[in-house]
C-alpha cells in the first residue's frame, strides 16, 4: 500500500457548450471523442504517474529537511550540554544507533573549477608527449585527449585531469604541469548529501537506504 498520497494532476478536459474538450500539443481544443482511445489512455496513465511523482517530490523535500533540522538540533544540544559538536571541518559527519545497525552519512561535496593555469599545464603536457613520441604510452595520450578534448569548448573532464595528477612520472616539467593544475583549481561551491545505511547484524555489510527512483 502507498505510503503517500498522489496529488491531483487536473484530468485536461475543458467543458465547452456542454461537450468536454483537451487540448493537443499545439494547444487546439478538440472534443475528447474525437481523440484515439489510446490516447487517451495513454494521457490518464502520464496523469497518474505525475501525480504520484509530485507527492514523492514533495516527501522527499520533507525528508531531507526534517533530517537537516533533526541533525542541527542533535548539533546544537551537544554543543550547549558539551561544548562540542561532530564530523570534521568541511562538514561531514557520520551519526550511528547504539547498536550500529544503522546510520547516516552527511557529506559536503565541492564544485571545482579550472583558472587560467590550466592552460600553462596543457601546453607543458603537450611538450612532455611530443618528446616523448613513440615512448609515451598509448593510454596516456588517451587520458590526456579525454582530459582536455570535449563536447563543449573550453570545457574539460574534470575526473580524468583528477587522473592525470595520480600518475607517477618523474619529468619535471610532467610535475611543473601537475602544479599548474593544483593552482589552476577553484571551489565554486558544494553541495551536502545526506546518505542513510542499515544491515541486519554488526557484522554484516552496510546497505544503502535507496530513495533514488533509478537506483529503487
Amino acid at each position: 500500500m502507498s505510503q503517500y498520497e498522489p496529488s491531483s494532476v487536473p484530468d485536461g478536459r475543458q467543458i465547452i457548450d456542454g461537450v468536454p474538450h483537451m487540448q493537443d500539443a499545439k494547444g487546439s481544443l478538440t472534443p475528447v471523442r474525437l481523440i484515439k482511445a489510446q490516447h487517451l489512455l495513454q494521457d490518464e496513465v502520464v496523469r497518474k504517474i505525475i501525480g504520484h511523482a509530485i507527492a514523492l517530490s514533495a516527501q522527499v523535500a520533507r525528508f531531507k529537511e526534517h533530517t537537516f533540522d533533526d541533525i542541527g538540533g542533535f548539533e546544537a544540544l551537544l554543543e550547549q550540554e558539551y561544548g562540542s559538536t561532530i564530523g570534521g571541518a568541511k562538514g561531514n559527519k557520520t551519526l550511528m544507533t547504539h547498536d550500529a545497525l544503522f546510520k547516516v552519512q552527511v557529506q559536503v561535496a565541492d564544485y571545482i573549477d579550472f583558472g587560467p593555469e590550466l592552460q600553462t599545464a596543457k601546453g607543458l603536457i603537450d611538450e612532455c608527449l611530443n618528446e616523448w613520441a613513440a615512448g609515451a604510452r598509448d593510454e596516456l595520450r588517451a587520458i590526456v585527449t579525454r582530459a582536455f578534448n570535449t563536447d563543449k569548448p573550453g570545457q574539460i573532464n574534470r575526473s580524468e585531469v583528477f587522473m592525470l595528477l595520480r600518475l607517477d612520472i618523474e619529468d619535471a616539467r610532467w610535475q611543473r604541469a601537475m602544479a599548474a593544475i593544483r593552482d589552476a583549481m577553484r571551489v565554486v561551491g558544494s553541495k551536502t548529501y545526506v546518505r542513510c545505511y542499515r544491515r541486519p547484524s554488526q557484522e554484516a555489510q552496510w546497505e544503502a537506504v535507496s530513495i533514488d527512483l533509478a537506483k529503487a
